[in-house]
C-alpha cells in the first residue's frame, strides 16, 4: 500500500449476496400494537483473497422486540448475509503485515462497510414485513462502528 492510495468507490463491484440464513421466533400470544422500539446488535467481519481482488463481507443482525405492558417474552430476529465485492485496485488498498494480516486503507473498508450494511437495511425491510418486526428499519449507524476503527 503506498503512501496515498488511489481509493475509487468505482472500483468496487458487488458480484454475489447471499442471505445464508434469516429467522423470526415471536411468542404465540406476542401482541406487535405494544412493542415501543427494538434493540439491535450486529457483527461485521471481512475477508480477503488478494489473488483473485475478492473480498468478502460476512454481517449478522440479531433484533429483539422491547414491549410495554402485556407481552411477557419478545420477539426476536437474527439473520446473516454475505456479499462478494471485486475491487479492481486492491493491490493499491490493502498490504500485508509482518504478521501476515491484511492492511487496508480505511476509506475501502468503510465503503464495504457501508454498501453492506445499507443492502441489509433494504433486504431486511422487505422480509420483515407483516412480521412482529414491520416498523422496524435497521438504523442508520457511523460504518466505522461495524468496522471498531
Amino acid at each position: 500500500m503506498s503512501d496515498k492510495p488511489i481509493f475509487d468507490p468505482e472500483k468496487i463491484k458487488m458480484i454475489d449476496h447471499k442471505l445464508l440464513s434469516g429467522q423470526i421466533e415471536t411468542p404465540e400470544e406476542f401482541m406487535i400494537e405494544n412493542v415501543i422500539d427494538f434493540d439491535v446488535e450486529n457483527t461485521l467481519q471481512m475477508s480477503f483473497n488478494l489473488d483473485k481482488n475478492l473480498v468478502k463481507v460476512d454481517f449478522s443482525v440479531i433484533v429483539k422486540t422491547k414491549s410495554e405492558r402485556a407481552n411477557d417474552h419478545e420477539a426476536q430476529g437474527s439473520y446473516h448475509f454475505i456479499y462478494i465485492y471485486r475491487i479492481e485496485n486492491i493491490e493499491a488498498l490493502t498490504k500485508k503485515s509482518e504478521t501476515n494480516l491484511t492492511e487496508v486503507d480505511a476509506r475501502l473498508a468503510t465503503a464495504l462497510s457501508s454498501i453492506s450494511y445499507s443492502t441489509s437495511r433494504g433486504i431486511l425491510l422487505t422480509r420483515m414485513q407483516g412480521t412482529a418486526f414491520q416498523h422496524f428499519i435497521l438504523p442508520i449507524i457511523d460504518p466505522g462502528r461495524l468496522l471498531k476503527i
